[in-house]
């Protein structure tokens, strides 16, 4: 099986709890495949650099993904059919980061400054 890092955008309006359910749907939509997902993170609500559906903002999601290609078709042809998605990407890699995404770490990083 292919190693796979896949980051999808949520629409502003959804609560982080929805975009949880979608990550637990997309989760699923993989094992049913014959796949497994090694780490989810939440980036939380961030601008977007453009209006994408006229939403400014967008809530980031990064999943590190174990599965056969069949297993991303199948998610990904999922995510087209929902609303709440906005944009999706899919990168094959050659080996999964055991650390925190760099969106994470900096996010650490900038909550330890004293204002």
């Amino acid at each position: 099986m292919a190693l796979y890092e896949h980051i999808y955008i949520a629409r502003q309006d959804v609560s982080p709890a929805q975009v949880d359910l979608i990550t637990e749907e997309l989760q699923n939509i993989v094992k049913e495949n014959g796949g497994k997902v090694e780490k989810t993170e939440y980036w939380g609500l961030r601008n977007l650099q453009y209006k994408i559906k006229k939403n400014r903002k967008g809530h980031y999601s990064l999943m590190q993904i174990d599965a056969p290609s069949e297993a991303l078709v199948e998610m990904e042809r999922q995510m087209k059919l929902k609303e709440d998605i906005l944009r999706f990407m899919t990168i094959r890699v050659d080996e999964f980061d055991p650390e925190p995404s760099p969106v994470m770490s900096r996010r650490d990083r900038d909550e330890r400054k004293p204002r």
